[in-house]
């Protein structure tokens, strides 16, 4: 086992809402089965917007590199009793500060990426997030799909159900999503900006007014609302948005009376992120998955303040951002 050492690092750190600084800090050796990885970036996930906008839950400052969790980069020590991986090795990962020079994980929530990969970042976290949601609607050849929100994880959807041989219609209030789900494969795009008519325009694109699967990927209220009403009779309504805001109401009878099967796509296991997470890589590189196209924006560390207000405006030309580290 080559030998561990400490550093020091960058790490941003968020002292308050919309306020993040970049410090300093030293990194200790991992522990025993750990390995440090020195990162090369951190995909900005939205499900961090609530600690960049500030909620009255949330004390501050966080610790360095929370709470980024889409890492990737190069191992540079290998704590004691770590056989499967070593210094060199190039890997995505499960952590939680990410939004750092460096992060610690154990094997069991590092992918290593392979040479073909060499030079491409692989923010692993979120990939695997679609893969695993794909897997959990049960998409197959023929069916109807209709994706309710198109970002990075709806385009991505997209392109899996399309593999898979679905039908996909995507809807989204943004043009730009709706050009990138073209690219993806979809076969019709419908604007969210009027969800009575988005309803009406999406139902012509089905025989009978039903999609066999829905996939909500925005977190809201009313992304809910139209996703529940174009599930057909005994159709999967699958929830792949975070809904993190506060609680939902449904129209339970609806949902009782067309036999729906509702499904809450956010894993919570780590070895099946793990999975979703091998999967992608073998996907991306035998040539099945091109995620790169998704991938719209690029941000140094000092300006993740700025990453973040991409991802609340969302600008034209925006999908998705990668934080890089030099």
């Amino acid at each position: 086992m080559s030998a561990s050492f400490d550093t020091t690092s960058r790490a941003a750190r968020f002292q308050g809402p919309r306020r993040i600084t970049v410090e300093e800090i030293e990194v200790r050796r991992p522990e025993a089965g750990q390995v440090r990885v020195r990162l090369e970036g951190c995909g900005v996930c939205g499900s961090n917007l609530p600690v960049w906008e500030g909620r009255p839950w949330f004390t501050y400052p966080r610790e360095p590199g929370t709470p980024g969790h889409e890492g990737w980069g190069v191992i540079d020590s290998v704590g004691e009793g770590v056989n499967a991986f070593a210094i060199g090795d190039r890997v995505a990962l499960l952590s939680g500060h990410a939004y750092a020079e460096h992060d610690f994980a154990g094997p069991d929530a590092l992918v290593k990426l392979p040479p073909e990969l060499a030079g491409s970042p692989f923010p692993g976290e979120p990939l695997a997030c679609a893969m695993n949601i794909f897997r959990r609607s049960e998409i197959s050849a023929g069916q109807s799909v209709a994706i309710v929100g198109i970002g990075f994880l709806g385009a991505t959807l997209t392109a899996l159900a399309v593999r898979a041989g679905a039908r996909v219609v995507a809807l989204s209030r943004r043009a730009f999503a709706l050009e990138m789900a073209e690219e993806c494969g979809a076969s019709a795009l419908v604007g969210l900006e009027d969800p009575t008519r988005a309803l009406r325009e999406a139902r012509q694109y089905v025989p009978d007014g039903g999609y066999d699967r829905v996939i909500e990927c925005v977190g809201s209220q009313e992304a809910l609302d139209v996703a529940a009403e174009l599930a057909a009779t005994r159709a999967r309504l699958v929830i792949a948005g975070y809904h993190q805001d506060g609680e939902r109401r449904v129209n339970l009878q609806q949902w009782n009376w067309r036999g729906l099967d509702v499904i809450n796509a956010h894993e919570r296991d780590p070895a099946q992120y793990r999975r979703g997470m091998q999967e992608a890589v073998d996907l991306v590189v035998s040539g099945e998955l091109d995620p790169w196209l998704l991938f719209t924006h690029q941000f140094p560390l000092e300006d993740l303040s700025a990453a973040f207000d991409a991802l609340a405006r969302r600008p034209a030309g925006f999908l998705k951002a990668l934080v890089v580290y030099s």
